[in-house]
């Protein structure tokens, strides 16, 4: 039997359901059951109950037990679960609660927040819209609001919701976990102090009838637990957390004007200079150009400098490669346009790579004069006007790099193929070459102001032939959506895989 998409995005992305329970033997198996059908790895701890929860739990077929005989609290029991799911080799885990206020149902829209915000730890806030709460419930929920904003700087609506999306290898502060309640709102704000992104995503809560709920909640002794805790966190956040966060700020704001500065003293500095007399010397010996050019060997070697130098600060750049490309047979290359950063891992895999770019590049004062005697052409243009152009390319050995996409992904997904790059393959008669980039988008977003660490990965596959591109569709558009559909299902690929073994 088929695997259902989120099972198998689950196992995919390396996820699995963690549920602690006490004393739940009137819901725990429903809320088991449920959870199986959303994800295949379901972790229940069975914290020290006393009633019949252990001998329901026994009977579960599928499930990954741990228990043990006396109750030491929902900490505890979180901590248990998660170094059970991390000595399974899980990333992710998804937290529930067992008394069935949470719906396992939602489970996919936790999934769904992981491949938008990867690393992140995502919260499910609770919809309370035509719930019946107590007093305390809501009062307990707007303190726990209030002292995490206090701590952190950030606003949380829900900050005692248990139904969550947490990285496993971006735990903080798990050794020094308390062992009751309080437990998740220290989580949460040790996350936010070592700068783990916090997303959220709506769910949906169900509260029975007053005389059907099971809490395990002591009003007087937890308040003032949680009271002891907030005040230490508090202090915490005081000689810990703001020197962390003035220290992580310092180090993004050096990486990024370190970068950018690298960037253009070697587009300003070295690039262009090299450029203007490479220009001026062609003109005199009036060689024909030979490929590759030395100007195109030179923007290879900058490329190569600046890809290395974003490994050295945490944004490593790798390239997969199974097939052995080395692209001394021309080719038009099409790649998903995530970065500003995508031109340069492109550039440093050969200086036989001439691209298609925008106006702005065109006429950039910063790097535009090389750019023009590069003869990286603008896709302004229009097709007709650069067939000639690109076809002189070509017959010189160069192979040309096009983004079908036309812009700059906003959020890293792929997006519409334009049919124009497939008319350039079909009118010059060239192999597709199709590339896959994953990570830039993180390192450098479209808008971003500042850069990040994250790896960078370009995938290079295999060339698909003029008479195999015919076997594509037999227009252009079919064409264009074939390669976008192919381009979406290897960028997700990539994403699983780095994202549950690197990230």
């Amino acid at each position: 039997m088929q695997k259902s998409h989120y099972k198998q995005l689950a196992h995919d992305r390396g996820i699995c359901v963690i549920i602690p329970t006490y004393n739940n033997a009137g819901t725990i198996a429903d809320v088991v059951e449920r959870a199986l059908n959303q994800c295949d790895s379901v972790i229940v701890v069975n914290d020290g109950s006393t009633d019949d929860t252990s001998l329901i739990l026994n009977n579960i077929a599928g499930i990954t037990l741990v228990e043990y005989p006396k109750n030491a609290g929902k900490g505890t029991a979180l901590k248990n679960g998660f170094r059970r799911a991390r000595e399974m080799g899980f990333a992710y885990a998804i937290t529930l609660d067992g008394d069935g206020q949470h719906f396992p149902e939602d489970i996919p829209a936790l999934i769904d927040a992981n491949v938008a915000n990867p690393g992140a730890l995502i919260v499910g806030e609770r919809d309370f819209e035509g719930v019946t709460r107590s007093k305390g419930s809501r009062f307990a929920n707007r303190f726990s609001n209030f002292w995490f904003a206090v701590q952190t700087l950030r606003h949380l609506r829900d900050t005692q919701s248990g139904y969550r999306l947490y990285p496993l290898k971006h735990l903080y502060g798990i050794a020094l976990l308390t062992s009751r309640y309080e437990a998740e709102l220290e989580l949460l704000v040790m996350a936010a102090w070592h700068g783990v992104k916090i997303a959220t995503v709506p769910v949906r809560v169900y509260y029975p009838p007053q005389q059907e709920r099971v809490s395990h909640f002591r009003p007087g002794k937890d308040f003032a637990r949680i009271s002891l805790l907030n005040t230490a966190l508090c202090l915490l956040a005081m000689v810990y957390a703001l020197p962390l966060g003035a220290l992580r700020l310092s180090y993004t704001t050096i990486y990024t004007i370190f970068a950018l500065a690298v960037y253009l003293v070697g587009a300003l500095g070295v690039i262009t200079p090299f450029a203007l007399a490479y220009v001026g010397l062609k003109r005199f010996r009036k060689r024909p150009s030979e490929c590759p050019s030395a100007l195109h060997k030179a923007i290879h070697w900058y490329s190569r400098m600046i890809t290395s130098l974003l490994g050295v600060f945490g944004a490593p750049v790798t390239y997969r490669n199974p097939k052995g490309e080395n692209l001394t047979q021309p080719a038009l290359l099409i790649c998903n346009h995530q970065s500003h950063l995508d031109l340069i891992v492109q550039l440093s895999l050969s200086p036989r790579i001439a691209f298609l770019t925008n106006d702005w590049v065109w006429h950039s004062p910063f790097f535009g004069y090389f750019v023009r005697h590069a003869e990286y052409y603008p896709v302004s243009e229009g097709i007709e006007t650069l067939l000639p152009k690109l076809k002189s390319l070509v017959d010189r050995g160069y192979s040309i790099s096009v983004y079908p996409e036309g812009t700059r992904s906003r959020d890293g997904q792929v997006g519409r193929f334009h049919k124009g790059a497939f008319h350039i393959a079909q009118e010059l008669g060239l192999d597709i070459l199709p590339m896959v980039q994953y990570g830039a988008n993180y390192v450098l977003p479209k808008k971003g102001l500042y850069m990040r660490r994250w790896p960078i990965c370009l995938e290079i596959n295999e060339r698909v032939t003029p008479e195999q591109q015919a076997k594509f569709g037999a227009t252009l558009l079919e064409r264009a959506r074939r390669f976008r559909r192919f381009t979406k299902e290897r960028l997700g690929a990539l994403s699983n895989e780095i994202e549950q073994n690197v990230i």
